[in-house]
């Protein structure tokens, strides 16, 4: 098995369950020093999806299982840039698609 929800820190595993809370939706948060920062709490705006389960995914309340693909490779951006002003992350059926981010240009 790969990498596990029980593998990460706390305020990572906590925004899986943000993500897996909100489900169809955007999220706006601050990274510092790697992590997801929640003070201030982050910005979320839930997505009703006609012909869709707009209840909080399925897999929330587990306490462990392997990470998707695209949740690592978010992780991973996370380590790299260390520091981010996450915009709009876009979450479908639980999972990160999508991510803007502010950044400041250097003259």
């Amino acid at each position: 098995m790969g990498m596990t929800k029980s593998d990460l820190t706390q305020p990572r595993q906590r925004f899986i369950e943000l993500m897996q809370e909100t489900n169809h939706g955007r999220i706006r948060l601050e990274v510092r020093n790697c992590e997801p920062v929640f003070d201030p709490p982050p910005t979320v705006v839930r997505l009703f999806l006609f012909g869709k389960d707009n209840e909080p995914h399925a897999s929330l309340g587990k306490n462990d299982f392997a990470l998707k693909k695209e949740v690592i490779e978010l992780f991973e951006i996370f380590d790299r840039e260390r520091t981010l002003s996450i915009q709009e992350l876009i979450i479908d059926d639980g999972l990160p698609i999508r991510m803007s981010v502010k950044e400041t240009v250097r003259a």
